[in-house]
């Protein structure tokens, strides 16, 4: 089969990374696939490179895919990336088809959603009104307001410790900057991000955060971005209390809003017990692949 590969522009630029792509076409130019190396640049990442490949169903095992991978590693090593990361969901085609090419598995991923019409809004209002003696809680809609904007991102570093096991992430360096740069990029996209914060009483400082974000028409499915805590707060139910309260927001604010979903790594025990109580159920399970360079 005649086959050809062509490199993309992609005008996708985030504050933290850039993305290379590419177009596999056959002889009449028909498109075949298509494979996108996202480069991460920030401070503590990069070494790192993501990999997305998609082939049309009818073209696989015809070597679409394999021309795909080989365009995207040589470019990941041009780069100078330690590791390519690439997700596929577990028994799917695409998770034999990097098992088969070098890949290893680094972390197992299950995948949650909670049905909002389903959703237990009593048990939720109770969980919200539930003393924790010392902190309150916070919301904002899209950039964090200024006299937060800094504690806001020192608590970032409350992710640094989130079980990754063998995956080779880096540790993500944010401040203010990037902060900003983030819920920027999710108005971009005509999205709605909203953030619970639990805040320390006796400074007033953040020490914990859940974002949400919903589709900007309100309907579909939302998807929590993150849920963390600082380790010298954990211990207290704030994530649990900060969730039930984002749960609780977006129902009454998206009534046409179908679910919210979340993924967490399975060695996340705290948190997997979190969205289990709060009545997430999976939907299925995916595999965080890594190759090294």
């Amino acid at each position: 089969m005649t086959l050809r590969i062509t490199p993309l522009a992609d005008p996708e630029v985030r504050a933290s990374s850039r993305r290379l792509a590419w177009l596999a076409s056959g002889a009449d130019e028909v498109p075949l696939g298509s494979a996108f190396l996202r480069l991460f640049t920030t401070e503590g990442q990069q070494h790192l490179a993501e990999l997305e490949i998609a082939v049309h169903g009818a073209e696989r095992r015809r070597g679409v895919g394999t021309r795909l991978l080989d365009a995207a590693v040589a470019a990941a090593r041009e780069e100078q990336r330690r590791s390519v990361l690439a997700q596929a969901e577990q028994g799917s085609a695409a998770d034999s088809f990097l098992a088969a090419r070098g890949f290893r598995r680094v972390l197992g991923l299950t995948y949650t959603r909670l049905p909002l019409a389903d959703a237990d809004l009593a048990g939720l209002e109770k969980l919200v009104r539930l003393p924790c003696p010392g902190y309150r809680l916070t919301e904002w809609d899209g950039t964090v307001p200024d006299e937060l904007a800094r504690s806001y991102a020192d608590s970032r570093r409350a992710m640094d410790d989130m079980p990754m096991e063998d995956t080779d992430y880096g540790t993500v360096v944010w401040d203010v900057e990037r902060v900003v740069a983030a819920a920027e990029a999710v108005a971009q996209r005509g999205e709605l991000l909203h953030t619970v914060a639990a805040v320390d009483a006796s400074d007033g400082s953040v020490v914990g955060f859940s974002e949400l974000v919903v589709p900007g028409d309100g309907r579909g499915d939302g998807r929590h971005y993150g849920t963390a805590v600082l380790p010298e707060h954990r211990g207290h139910g704030l994530a649990r209390w900060m969730k039930a309260t984002s749960i609780l927001r977006a129902r009454a604010r998206h009534p046409e809003l179908a679910g919210l979903c979340t993924d967490t790594a399975d060695g996340n025990a705290p948190m997997r017990a979190v969205n289990d109580a709060l009545g997430y159920v999976p939907t299925h399970r995916a595999v965080e692949y890594q190759l090294d360079l």
